[in-house]
């Protein structure tokens, strides 16, 4: 794959409406996605894949298909705008102000549900240490709030199966209420 260094400077827009089922947090853009404009873009993220393996879409979108998440009550956002080649070259403060961020499209765009896509990064945003993958006990601004595993290629802790389980447990609760 060419350098994509150039493309640090680039941001990807959300993909947000107001009255959202769930909105979807990734942790910040990859330098692939931000090349391309589009969420979760790298080849071998598995974030598309579970997102319809686990029925929140009637088939597995492209990520150039992201707008089209928007008519099945489904969004897209990032906790942090800048793109890095890793998460890990992210600061606690870009982080935490993320948190803050988030919050505030949150309040505006009033979603059921908010998932964010990183438990390390939800931990270091939120000040939750301890918290586990899976619904969370706090609400952010009257969201429910939900954790999902980072559907990176890089985490190897979840494979495909296990990722689309844990997508599938917050369709099944979205779909409950």
């Amino acid at each position: 794959m060419s350098d994509l260094s150039w493309a640090r400077t680039r941001t990807i827009p959300d993909v947000v409406a107001p009255g959202l089922d769930v909105l979807f947090c990734g942790i910040n853009p990859g330098l692939y996605s931000a090349a391309t404009g589009h969420h979760f873009a790298r080849p071998g993220n598995r974030f598309w894949p579970a997102l319809h393996r686990s029925g929140f879409t009637p088939r597995q979108f492209h990520p150039s298909e992201q707008e089209s998440l928007l008519e099945l009550g489904l969004g897209v956002t990032n906790l942090v705008a800048r793109a890095t080649a890793r998460a890990d070259e992210l600061t606690r403060d870009e982080l935490e102000e993320g948190g803050r961020i988030l919050t505030e499209l949150v309040a505006t765009h009033g979603p059921r549900f908010v998932a964010v896509v990183g438990i390390t990064a939800y931990r270091t945003a939120f000040a939750r240490p301890k918290a586990a993958i899976g619904a969370q006990p706090e609400r952010l601004a009257g969201a429910r709030l939900w954790v999902l595993p980072n559907p990176s290629g890089l985490n190897a802790h979840y494979q495909g199966p296990a990722l689309a389980a844990a997508f599938a447990e917050l369709r099944a609760e979205a779909c409950r209420g």
